[in-house]
């Protein structure tokens, strides 16, 4: 039996009532699923166990090129009260959230840009030279890790699309678990430390 390669794709995803909606591409099966990648090399998935992801319940993807791999559709800019705004500890991080419904679909730190694009050419699709206004991760500057993050809830992907089945995700073993919470465990796949959830 064959290995799947690894596909990039795009994949739609929201909060709850829809308010927020965005388009972003992951690449299934992960390249490489290591315990400890080097930052912006390939399509990380993780649960963490500190205070802060599990109470809001953030079920971690780390994207390898944040700028080029996601899309906000709407709202237009979350930085202009778009949507709502959660900070804690050094607050180097944005915990942005749905003011509906409350869901938190992205965290995201760094530099940011409101851009109009062909997003049918940014899916490869044939483009008719219609514009959309996006928002974005800024591609200049950006260093994954050194003043940059972002992380995508999978939780918000939308169900039943091409090629995602979050079940899979446990059942081959591709959900790292970090242990933020003491910082003391390492990096590990198929049990969560303490504190932490499957």
């Amino acid at each position: 039996m064959t290995s799947p390669v690894p596909t990039r794709r795009p994949y739609h995803g929201s909060c709850h009532c829809g308010q927020t909606k965005y388009i972003v591409y992951l690449t299934l099966p992960p390249p490489t699923v290591e315990a400890d990648p080097v930052p912006g090399t390939t399509l990380r998935i993780y649960k963490c166990n500190c205070s802060t992801c599990l109470k809001v319940g953030f079920f971690h993807v780390r994207l390898k090129d944040a700028p080029n791999d996601f899309v906000l559709l709407s709202p237009a800019d979350p930085e202009s009260g778009g949507l709502g705004d959660y900070q804690c500890f050094q607050k180097r991080a944005h915990w942005y959230f749905c003011k509906n419904c409350g869901v938190r679909c992205f965290i995201f730190g760094g530099k940011a840009e409101t851009v109009d694009i062909d997003l049918e050419k940014w899916l490869g699709q044939e483009s008719r030279g219609k514009t959309t206004k996006v928002w974005r991760p800024k591609g200049e500057g950006w260093v994954e890790g050194r003043g940059s993050y972002f992380s995508l809830n999978a939780t918000s992907l939308e169900p039943k699309q091409e090629g995602l089945d979050l079940r899979e995700w446990a059942e081959k073993g591709w959900i790292c678990y970090l242990d933020m919470l003491t910082e003391k465990g390492e990096n590990r796949f198929l049990e969560p430390h303490e504190g932490g959830i499957y």
